[in-house]
């Protein structure tokens, strides 16, 4: 969060603590003394106006306000001399020529935060049965970030204008904004008061009244007496004693730089106070209501499937909800499910078929055709799951080339089938012509170690047994998979520096040289094959009909079936909370859930590990999760039984 208000907030999930993801306030701008000229309150205005409480809501007291304020210097009574502080105020009312604007936080644009529109928010209470860090952020991403903050960069500016025109051009001031309180201070003021409003207790907010009387201080502002020393001092009591400690040092910011754009008639710093003044606020009110859904999360997740209901066959009721093509999704995906009472289908109940359709739609060959209007609530975070799936794929597609390239290099093929002196001794995986390893061969055939080299002739030796490596090629098994176990979490890691924005099929077409590259340095294989190797890895991992491409995802989608049976025979039995705690890695006491022995023991340990985050094992309980939750909500009402759905 910037200095900067006027964004929105967003719920989303993030690691990052509001309290350190935005800069201190102090260093924004350098500070710029301005005329020290007001003006002298006309001779028929009322004399005196009795000065505020400033009391905390806490009652505190602090001795030093007892004490007669001394004026500061941006509102002390000009001196005789001053030609700008002769002038009195307009006794006819002008109508302002200006329209103002409204400050960047207000307690509309902070409604949402309200436990009422919490409990109320559909998309909420879905997301928190997945995002065990959901809360409530400022949204300075995307175009309406960048908009809010254009726009609150212009509420900043007017309002430093309007306080120097008033300083330096009284008349001018009152001629464009006349005397009514409708410009950009008091509007800050009235939505600071309205904040604070909504965070102190309904016994408090008296003194809250009395403290902060927005009408009584621009009078004072107006006659040169307001105290904003002593406003800021007062404000600063009553936000420490209601806001968390670790917003202490961010309202202590706010004080000073209030204090000293007061004290040094410096407008730019009392700017910055007031921004800092909005932040704090925004940031509170973003605390209690991040406090608000630690605490209802479990009464939200165990309602889930009855509130959705309600929202969703209300939407459906009033048409404005299209689910058509969720039947015949379902339909399609019953005719690919293979009969039969396997364990997999034990394992799934009757939501085997509803698992086939949802597994096969997050392969990649499905290509972009889009989920069942049923996943609205789901698209982004199956979005995700399908982009994990097609690294892993691509992945395994990357291995397999590695493997077959080390090979090519152990058995050094070149030297070796040159001496063969005939063209029909090579294997079919060379080209005659540049001594080019073929990929796209099947592998009995591309790999040098099916190549019968044998010397001992014998009948019943098998192609694999038969190659006689000598002792410098031989190597040791744990070796060769610490070596592809490297060779995988350096590929990884080169991906993980792909621009994050990018699609994901255009991040493989981007990052696919790279990727050869780095395979290459971890083999002994000749130079002259890298360009090969090169056009080669780039058409198997962007080319989905590739045999290669298709065989990994095959192999990989029968993995993850078996991963997927296993955890859905697991979390259809738990509850809303259980399902959550356990499917997101948390704590949840045994004595609130029952287990199968020790299987279910063993499952519930292995989830809780932390599995590799895009590891095969990690995308099955994601997809496990959704699946459960959202058969739960749907499963009568588009898939089954749909005469028997009530529309009550």
């Amino acid at each position: 969060m910037t200095a900067d208000q006027g964004y929105g907030r967003q719920f989303g999930r993030t690691r990052e603590n509001l309290s350190t993801s935005a800069p201190g306030p102090n260093g924004e701008g350098d500070a710029r003394p301005e005329k020290e000229t007001t003006r002298k309150p006309a001779k028929d205005e009322k004399a005196e106006v009795t000065q505020p409480s400033q009391v905390s809501p806490r009652r505190y007291t602090d001795p030093s306000h007892t004490a007669s304020p001394v004026a500061a210097p941006l509102s002390r009574n000009p001196s005789e001399t001053s030609t700008a502080s002769s002038s009195p105020v307009p006794e006819a009312r002008r109508t302002p020529t200006y329209q103002p604007l409204e400050p960047p936080v207000t307690k509309t644009s902070l409604s949402e935060l309200e436990v009422s529109k919490i409990i109320n928010n559909p998309k909420l209470r879905h997301d928190i049965n997945f995002d065990p860090e959901l809360h409530f952020r400022p949204n300075v991403e995307g175009d309406k970030g960048r908009r809010k903050h254009d726009r609150a960069s212009i509420f900043w500016t007017n309002l430093k204008e309007q306080l120097v025109e008033f300083i330096v051009d009284r008349p001018s001031f009152y001629e464009k904004y006349g005397t009514e309180d409708d410009w950009c201070l008091p509007k800050l003021l009235k939505s600071v008061k309205e904040i604070i409003q909504t965070l102190v207790p309904q016994r408090d907010r008296q003194f809250l009244d009395e403290g902060l009387n927005v009408d009584l201080l621009m009078q004072q502002f107006h006659r040169g007496i307001a105290d904003l020393e002593k406003l800021a001092s007062w404000l600063s009591q009553v936000l420490k004693s209601h806001c968390a400690p670790m917003r202490d040092d961010w309202v202590d910011s706010m004080h000073k730089q209030l204090s000293n754009g007061n004290r040094n008639n410096d407008v730019d710093e009392l700017v910055n106070g007031m921004r800092s003044l909005l932040s704090v606020l925004e940031a509170m009110k973003l605390d209690v209501a991040n406090h608000q859904i630690r605490c209802l999360r479990p009464a939200l997740i165990e309602e889930t499937t009855a509130f959705e209901q309600k929202f969703l066959m209300k939407k459906l009721r009033n048409r404005k909800m299209d689910i058509g093509d969720a039947k015949p999704w379902y339909q399609e995906a019953a005719q690919t499910y293979p009969a039969g009472a396997g364990t997999m289908s034990s394992h799934f109940g009757d939501m085997g078929v509803f698992f086939e359709g949802l597994s096969r739609s997050m392969l990649p060959s499905a290509g972009e055709k889009p989920l069942p209007g049923t996943f609205f609530f789901d698209e982004d975070r199956l979005g995700r799951v399908r982009s994990d799936i097609l690294d892993a794929i691509n992945l395994d597609v990357c291995m397999r080339m590695f493997d077959d390239l080390d090979r090519v290099a152990r058995c050094n093929l070149a030297p070796a089938f040159a001496s063969l002196g005939s063209d029909d001794d090579l294997p079919m995986s060379l080209s005659k012509d540049n001594n080019e390893f073929n990929f796209n061969t099947p592998p009995s055939l591309s790999r040098p170690a099916s190549v019968a080299l044998s010397s001992a002739g014998s009948a019943a030796s098998s192609p694999r047994s038969s190659l006689v490596l000598p002792s410098y090629l031989a190597f040791d098994a744990n070796e060769s998979k610490t070596k592809a176990r490297n060779v995988r979490e350096s590929l990884v890691a080169l991906l993980q520096q792909a621009p994050h924005d990018a699609h994901y099929h255009e991040k493989w077409r981007t990052m696919a040289p790279s990727l050869a590259l780095q395979i290459f340095r971890f083999t002994k294989a000749p130079m002259e094959m890298l360009p090969s190797f090169e056009d080669k890895l780039t058409e198997n991992v962007c080319n989905m009909s590739s045999p290669m491409y298709q065989e990994m995802e095959e192999a990989y989608r029968g993995r993850l079936l078996t991963e997927l049976a296993t955890r859905v025979r697991y979390f259809k039995a738990l509850s809303g909370v259980c399902l959550f705690s356990i499917a997101t890695g948390n704590r949840v006491p045994v004595s609130s859930r029952s287990l199968d022995a020790g299987r279910d023991r063993e499952l519930d340990a292995a989830i809780r590990m932390g599995q590799q985050e895009g590891g095969i094992e990690d995308i099955a309980t994601r997809i496990a999760h959704v699946g459960v939750v959202h058969w739960r909500i749907w499963a009568r009402m588009a898939y089954i039984d749909e005469d028997d759905m009530s529309m009550d």
